[in-house]
């Protein structure tokens, strides 16, 4: 961790997957992960209350280092103030989920940044987890300073999506369920996929070379970037891919979404700081 801690640059993301919830305290200057990453299980069933306090849990574990240890002198009160962001793999607007993907469908319609932010007693933004991830990766990695049309997927439990036009975010796209074959696509080219069918990485990446052909020739993109669980091992399938764009792994990896959290929730702060207005509850 940086030695010097600017508490007005800290944040907190959370990427809430089907099997996992993963945290960090972010530095919003750099993208780089001020602390510790902590990973807990998602809940089964993954209704909202029991998940919404699993993560209230979970920002505890990750404020507690920094608070009045020499190397990270944050008083308890700043500390206990850091903004939070989660990425939730499904559509959200004006803080409301919409749908469910890979998590109980308790959660359309749920009330998320209000819910969150009454449990925490801290700002919370929320927004689609691939939406995110290629915020952050947009900001600080593979895709910094790329025109045109840029594609970020996440291949995990799910196939999450982020569409960009010249660096703006079109949200919610969701084009990981497009019909490939007859079924969804995140059905076949998920990296759960793979485990679930018994694939090879050869035979898998066959699927999901299909898969990047049909986003090829229905959005022309410029740069495909992948990122998710599948990132870290994508040396056992970039190899077998064949589409035209140039395809790169994702910079911050499986980190993307946490850091992408961060930005949203620094940036929700900074607006209230401007119109006085703080929707969390102290």
């Amino acid at each position: 961790m940086a030695t010097e801690v600017r508490a007005g640059d800290l944040a907190i993301g959370i990427d809430f997957g089907g099997s996992g919830i993963k945290g960090a305290v972010v530095d919003i200057r750099t993208g780089q992960l001020a602390g510790d990453r902590i990973r807990v299980p998602t809940p089964q069933p993954s209704v909202p209350r029991e998940v919404v306090a699993v993560m209230d849990g979970l920002v505890r574990r990750l404020v507690e280092p920094l608070v009045g240890r020499e190397e990270a002198p944050l008083s308890a009160a700043v500390a206990g103030d850091l903004p939070v962001g989660v990425g939730i793999p499904a559509a959200t607007r004006g803080g409301t989920v919409l749908t469910a993907a890979n998590i109980d469908s308790a959660w359309i319609g749920f009330q998320a940044e209000r819910e969150m932010s009454l449990a925490m007693g801290r700002t919370v933004a929320i927004g689609n987890d691939a939406d995110l991830a290629g915020l952050a990766e947009l900001r600080f990695g593979s895709g910094r300073r790329q025109r045109g049309t840029v594609i970020v997927l996440t291949i995990g439990t799910g196939l999450g999506s982020a569409l960009f036009a010249d660096g703006r975010l079109l949200p919610n796209t969701e084009i990981g369920h497009l019909e490939l074959n007859g079924r969804d696509a995140e059905e076949r080219v998920a990296e759960s996929a793979r485990d679930r069918l018994g694939l090879s990485w050869q035979a898998w990446a066959a699927g999901f070379d299909k898969y990047l052909h049909l986003l090829e020739r229905l959005f022309w993109p410029d740069l495909f970037i992948l990122g998710g669980g599948a990132s870290k091992r994508a040396d056992n399938y970039l190899q077998y891919l064949t589409v035209k764009t140039p395809v790169v792994v994702a910079t911050l990896k499986n980190n993307a979404g946490i850091v992408g959290g961060a930005l949203v929730a620094h940036e929700k702060r900074s607006r209230e700081a401007v119109s006085g207005t703080g929707e969390h509850i102290a």
